[in-house]
């Protein structure tokens, strides 16, 4: 039994040794690091392309591996010291080694893609794009997953059409150039608005007054027409005829009178007949560019009063606000690809209308009388389109008899009245869409005839410098080609202008206010 325990000595005291050694040990190492930390070792870089392997060798037995994402890769303990990559498809991963002892190791994985298949791909792209744009020098280059277009592409859609292409294999930066392209066609619009209105407007009546026929004073009318005032006795005067019983008063000089001293009786006669005619012929013509919108109006703005409430309850405040009126016209201007011109136009044309006008705390406000369309068409170049057009006939016919008088024959028709109008309108608006050029440098320039000659000029010195084309203010020619950034920048829409209109403000019982201010006024202040 000794013989046993001495042979078997050294091995439990070395046993024994390593049991006192290796507690200490992780107490030391434990006590080096702060109470609550976290500690990672620090990574190392691991590249692997797609099919392919790669042995990673540790310097202590393997106890275990993880990989973060195992779609990306397969880690594979192929030893006690060797770990065996497989890289499975692009992207990029984590991979964990712990040895024997607890000590860890950390790679940051990255799988590329295998350079045969990026090669397919690229080819794949190039054949694509010599098909979709011939003619069109395109290079394509492959860097870090990341695609590279470089070269001079016609216009932007071949440039779109080119990024789409080759987004099929990877993310794409778009280093393309593009050619200038021309500038953009001006398209012209021509409106014609035509326009006749006719009215034919009858009017026939009698009215009958007495003064002192059989000592009885009065007169027989249907009403339609003013009838002659009659008064008791009084001094004549200018349109009156008088007696000594009454006189009476014409309100209407145009009445034919008949009166008979002797029989101090008399009538006047309604029979007028009248004819007018409107005209009107607006040619408003506007010139836009492909896509852009533009405004024309030849006419001005009308002030018309607006009554407002004050929020102290005190007295009200008008505000003068403006109305346009006058020949406007609006547009879009669009080419399509099937080299017509569709139309988004509206035109008017409006006038004030005074003979129906109402009238706001003291003040005449005109109507308007106004003719306008609104549509959307498509048109070629040169052609025309009727985009409005009416045709009304009204009549109006009022008749008046006195019951009884009125139905006896013959002699009833001096106790009737009658008054009959007619209006006819005719309205045409027809458009004309023309595609033009500017007018060549150094050309004569259209200019209106002047009935009477202007002034001649007070000074020698031109209105525009300099009078002559110098090096200094000539442009350089443009370039070939620009960036495509460059070209998307300069079609970005412009910021729309911004007209101030006038708007005065004037006390609801003071006269108008020459001042241009936009909030309600109270009566009592001073303007």
């Amino acid at each position: 039994m000794k013989t046993k325990i001495g042979i078997f000595f050294p091995y439990i005291c070395a046993l024994l040794l390593c049991a006192w050694a290796g507690p200490s040990a992780q107490a030391a190492q434990g006590a080096s690091r702060p109470a609550g930390a976290d500690f990672q070792d620090s990574a190392n870089e691991l590249y692997v392309t797609v099919g392919k392997t790669v042995l990673v060798d540790t310097a202590r037995p393997i106890a275990r591996v993880a990989v973060g994402l195992g779609d990306f890769a397969e880690a594979t303990a192929v030893s006690p010291t060797e770990v065996m990559v497989d890289g499975k498809t692009v992207g990029e991963t984590s991979l964990i080694i712990w040895d024997s002892r607890g000590g860890r190791q950390f790679f940051n994985v990255t799988v590329r893609s295998s350079p045969a298949a990026a090669d397919d791909d690229l080819a794949a792209v190039r054949r694509e794009l010599r098909a979709a744009l011939p003619g069109q020098t395109i290079t394509v280059s492959l860097d870090n997953s990341n695609i590279f277009l470089r070269g001079t592409v016609k216009d932007l859609s071949s440039s779109e059409r080119a990024v789409k292409i080759a987004a099929t294999a990877g993310k794409v930066v778009n280093l393309l150039n593009v050619d200038v392209p021309s500038s953009d066609p001006q398209i012209l619009l021509k409106v014609r608005f035509a326009s006749v209105d006719r009215t034919l407007e009858k009017q026939l009546g009698i009215n009958f007054f007495n003064l002192s026929l059989g000592n009885a004073i009065g007169g027989v009318s249907t009403g339609q027409f003013s009838p002659p005032s009659i008064s008791n006795g009084g001094q004549a005067n200018q349109g009156a005829i008088s007696s000594l019983a009454a006189q009476a008063t014409l309100s209407n000089d145009l009445n034919l009178l008949a009166f008979f001293p002797g029989l101090n009786a008399g009538a006047t006669l309604e029979a007028l007949e009248t004819r007018g005619v409107v005209q009107v012929l607006a040619e408003p013509n506007l010139l836009a560019a492909n896509g852009k919108e533009a405004s024309f109006l030849a006419g001005g703005e009308f002030p018309y009063p607006v009554v407002q409430g004050t929020s102290t309850g005190g007295s009200t405040a008008v505000t003068i606000q403006f109305k346009e009126y006058g020949i406007r016209l609006n547009f879009i201007p669009t080419i399509t690809p099937r080299n017509t011109i569709r139309l988004q136009v509206a035109p008017e044309v409006s006038s004030l209308d005074y003979t129906n006008e109402v009238q706001i705390s003291g003040f005449e406000v005109p109507g308007i009388t106004s003719r306008n369309v609104n549509t959307e068409i498509e048109l070629a170049d040169g052609q025309s389109f009727v985009i409005g057009g009416l045709l009304n006939n009204t009549e109006t016919q009022t008749f008046e008899k006195i019951p009884f008088l009125g139905d006896i024959p013959i002699l009833g028709k001096f106790f009737q009245s009658i008054a009959r109008t007619k209006n006819n309108t005719e309205l045409i608006v027809v458009v004309t869409p023309e595609i033009v050029a500017p007018i060549p440098a150094n050309s004569p320039m259209p200019e209106l005839k002047y009935p009477v000659a202007h002034m001649p000029p007070n000074s020698n010195i031109p209105m525009h410098t300099p009078d002559a084309k110098t090096a200094a203010n000539t442009m350089p020619p443009a370039p070939a080609t620009i960036p495509i950034e460059t070209l998307i920048d300069s079609m970005k829409p412009e910021s729309p202008l911004v007209i101030q209109s006038t708007t005065g403000v004037f006390g609801a019982s003071s006269t108008m206010g020459g001042g241009a201010a936009a909030t309600p006024v109270p009566a009592a202040a001073p303007q």
